[in-house]
């Protein structure tokens, strides 16, 4: 389960009496959820204008910082290709698990000084992303330029033999060269035709030189056989080997262009290889600038929120609750009754109603403060 909901009450006597409620309420004799204190440091408050604005602002930050982490997250497992089973162990931040971050949550006091106004921290936050989600764009075209060129090569060395690059197949003793009246043909022949193909071949035009076809190489369906005749037979052989349900293949040697085409396949290839390892870890380190950003973001709207709820002086018990998946519903209704006497016009909802053209998410509302941490970030099972 990578569901976490973070939320907060205000302080009782103590905050540790709010948090030893919690417990009690949800684990010594239920087990409905894995709780941790959730730290939140001594935050400038500003004036009450400004944390209405900034509420706002943090939403869409938010929404903004999450759609950035889980595009990194999914472009690693695009990048991993086949490997991407190992991508859940490269989605870390600060260097370990992601369950393991946010359980354990220290403001980063020198990326996000909290000398500074809760403006400013949101201003350096959605600096960073943003920088991040251009660097992704700028890279992930560089890089999906390269592998698409390389495919589209990939694509004409493989496939049938109908409509497949030639040049590693054939050899210059295939063909006849460099003479003025004769010229090797290049035939696809399906399986089930070959000894048509030997019977029929030096009759299909007046001047096929007899005996002079070959089988080249095969696959599935089809063998491409070479056969030699005169220049001026060409057209006439072309139009009745179509009769007969032969494809001509346009073909003519050139040993330059093939290996022009080899050599571009060996430079994409190359400088795919040599992308991967830096774009790997570009992705890993801003992964993880991101993730944590965006951790910070909830902080920051569950300090600014519970203060517009709940009043000052400041004095709240921010919570991460890790649900028990079968639970959940039970877990709504005992943290409904445990804090339904903070504003009793939150109504109860039950989270796991669906209800349609009810986008639940912009609907849920809580006599408590309360965000929900998805760390479900790719949209493959891995």
């Amino acid at each position: 389960m990578t569901e976490f909901w973070l939320i907060s009450a205000p302080g009782e006597k103590t905050c540790q009496q709010t948090w030893d409620k919690l417990m009690v309420a949800t684990t010594r004799t239920n087990n409905l959820s894995t709780n941790t204190k959730f730290n939140i440091p001594d935050l400038k408050v500003g004036t009450l204008d400004v944390l209405v604005g900034l509420s706002d602002e943090l939403a869409k930050l938010s929404t903004f910082v999450e759609s950035v982490v889980r595009k990194v997250a999914q472009y690693m497992a695009d990048v991993l290709e086949d490997s991407r089973d190992k991508v859940q162990e490269n989605l870390l931040a600060n260097g370990v698990d992601l369950v393991t971050y946010i359980t354990r949550f220290q403001w980063d006091m020198a990326k996000y000084p909290i000398k500074q106004s809760l403006k400013n921290i949101a201003d350096i936050i959605s600096k960073q992303v943003t920088q991040i989600d251009n660097d992704l764009k700028a890279r992930a075209s560089a890089y999906n330029n390269l592998k698409g060129n390389l495919q589209n090569l990939e694509r004409k060395n493989a496939g049938s033999l109908l409509t497949r690059s030639l040049a590693d197949i054939v050899k210059k003793e295939d063909f006849v060269l460099d003479s003025e009246y004769l010229i090797t043909m290049l035939v696809v022949v399906p399986k089930t035709s070959y000894a048509d193909w030997q019977k029929t071949y030096e009759t299909l035009a007046e001047m096929v030189v007899p005996r002079s076809t070959k089988l080249l190489f095969e696959d599935n369906d089809s063998g491409l056989y070479s056969v030699t005749l005169f220049r001026k037979a060409v057209d006439d052989f072309k139009h009745k080997a179509r009769e007969n349900k032969f494809t001509v293949r346009d073909f003519q040697y050139n040993e330059e262009e093939m290996k022009a085409d080899k050599e571009e396949m060996t430079r994409l290839s190359t400088d795919k290889k040599k992308q991967f390892g830096p774009l790997v870890r570009w992705l890993k380190v801003n992964f993880s600038e991101a993730f944590i950003a965006w951790i910070h973001i909830k902080a920051l709207r569950v300090f600014v929120e519970s203060v517009l709820r709940y009043g000052l002086p400041v004095n709240i018990q921010a919570m991460l609750l890790q649900p028990n998946k079968k639970n959940m519903k039970k877990l709504r209704e005992v943290l409904y009754d445990l804090y339904k006497h903070l504003d009793s016009s939150a109504a109860i909802i039950d989270a796991s109603m669906d209800i349609p053209g009810l986008n639940l998410s912009q609907q849920e509302y809580y006599p408590y403060v309360y965000y929900k941490i998805d760390l479900n970030l790719l949209d493959f099972k891995v």
